[in-house]
């Protein structure tokens, strides 16, 4: 049941529209504040913030009114906004699925659960992908063999040297292989 829930609200929030509007936002603050004068939009994340104050400016682009919960009405405007259709039941059924305390709007707790779960699932997806580059499995490295070998099955065949250099980009530690650590910095 609890799976079944998550995906229904997953499906509005995570690759949709979400990502893709945090990049709009991203990408217009980026080329409006660069006069001094220009303010800051309200969903722009500060450079010293942390992650909680980036969500807290994302809840805001969603909470319209300003009343610290969405409804779902504003979730309908938001996704509106990006050019996403969503209809009043889709936003209430979403809403319903994430709202711990059943008064059909979603506080900010609400919102700061459903994006850790998200960041879980991405996790998860980064986890598989880099196992697949992994030559000997459950090594915990990605060699310049293992990083060929994949490159090659997806048909961007790479001599070894230039797997070498690839990975040299990313290899904090210098060792001459990725962990999963500089597989994720690399993703990001």
């Amino acid at each position: 049941m609890e799976t079944e829930r998550a995906s229904k609200s997953s499906k509005w929030f995570s690759n949709k529209g979400l990502r893709l509007s945090l990049h709009r936002r991203r990408s217009k603050s980026s080329s409006t504040s660069s006069s001094p004068n220009s303010p800051m939009s309200p969903c722009t994340p500060k450079k010293d913030s942390t992650k909680e104050d980036e969500l807290r400016e994302v809840f805001r682009c969603f909470d319209s009114d300003g009343d610290g919960r969405i409804s779902a009405l504003e979730l309908r405007a938001y996704f509106g906004s990006i050019g996403e259709y969503m209809s009043h039941e889709e936003a209430q059924l979403a809403i319903n699925d994430l709202d711990a305390d059943q008064d059909n709007l979603l506080d900010f707790q609400d919102f700061l659960r459903l994006m850790k779960r998200e960041a879980n699932d991405n996790t998860d997806d980064l986890k598989m992908a880099f196992e697949m580059f992994e030559m000997e499995k459950g090594s915990g490295f990605i060699t310049p063999k293992g990083l060929q070998r994949m490159l090659r099955r997806l048909g961007d065949a790479k001599s070894y040297d230039e797997c070498v250099a690839m990975i040299q980009v990313f290899d904090i530690d210098g060792n001459g292989v990725l962990d999963f650590y500089e597989f994720n910095q690399m993703m990001a």
